[in-house]
């Protein structure tokens, strides 16, 4: 995206429009709605430079460059691919640190690819690349502060374990490897080569901890979920039946060879949605 480009609110529905989260976002009123497809036109965009295979220092740069321009909105000074966020962020309270954390989530990926990460770095990644969208979305959805920091600490990661989960071979096609090192150590595996670890025998034993973690997550964002306004948490609660339905198809197919994709068709994404679209 041209960096002084002007991004009007079609462009940013129009990004989001592929996104499984689409439908969550377009059930809710005008203001949130555009809200939260400018939060996802932002990661969208800063997803593409990390995952891109550009040069790793042109990637850097481009990153550091939506640092710049987040702190420049947070001054008043919008560039213009950032100047219809003003009004979200003075209507929503969005915070910069959460827009900066998404980037350097992001940022993880490009000095080398992720491969094996410590239990800490991979909750690290976790915050910044899931539960960071989840603080600025939290806000815009109207929870309470407390409760919405919560969730999104606990759906957030509860997605992007899903996603790890369900993207293995996926991310291994590129050299990448999240699952974590103290996993595969216990499960006897000691390569960090994706291609290895996909096709040993053992990696059922280091994804099962990674499904119950998940689980947990899942199960604690609902009770903060359930403590809620039906109307407030409608978009949250579609998201996470969304995914909390992709991590039973994967617990159901299992982790060894072969390992056919695992998709959420498109009836159950339709019942999903009714089931919580209506007030």
């Amino acid at each position: 995206m041209n960096h002084q480009s002007s991004t009007a609110p079609a462009e940013h529905q129009g990004v989001a429009h592929g996104s499984s989260f689409y439908a969550a976002m377009r059930i809710l009123p005008r203001a949130q709605r555009e809200a939260m497809f400018q939060v996802y036109s932002f990661c969208r965009y800063v997803d593409d430079i990390a995952d891109s295979d550009g040069p790793r220092d042109e990637r850097l740069a481009a990153l550091q460059q939506w640092r710049e321009d987040i702190d420049a909105l947070y001054r008043g000074e919008p560039p213009a691919r950032l100047r219809d966020y003003q009004e979200s962020l003075r209507e929503f309270g969005l915070k910069r640190e959460d827009f900066l954390a998404i980037i350097d989530g992001m940022e993880m990926d490009v000095p080398a690819e992720i491969r094996a990460p410590d239990e800490a770095t991979l909750d690290l990644y976790c915050d910044r690349v899931a539960s960071a969208v989840g603080r600025l979305s939290v806000r815009i959805f109207g929870l309470p502060e407390a409760d919405g920091i919560e969730l999104a600490h606990h759906l957030g990661r509860a997605l992007q374990l899903t996603n790890i989960l369900r993207d293995i071979d996926e991310d291994a096609g590129i050299g990448r490897l999240y699952l974590p090192r103290e996993g595969l150590l216990r499960a006897g595996i000691t390569s960090t080569d994706p291609s290895v670890v996909t096709q040993h025998p053992a990696l059922t034993l280091v994804c099962a901890p990674l499904v119950e973690r998940a689980q947990a997550h899942f199960k604690a964002a609902d009770a903060v979920m359930n403590r809620n306004l039906r109307r407030v948490v409608r978009a949250p609660r579609i998201m996470s039946k969304y995914y909390h339905s992709i991590l039973q198809l994967l617990i159901a197919r299992g982790f060894a060879l072969p390992r056919a994709p695992v998709r959420l068709g498109k009836a159950s994404r339709i019942a999903i949605l009714l089931q919580y679209a209506i007030i």
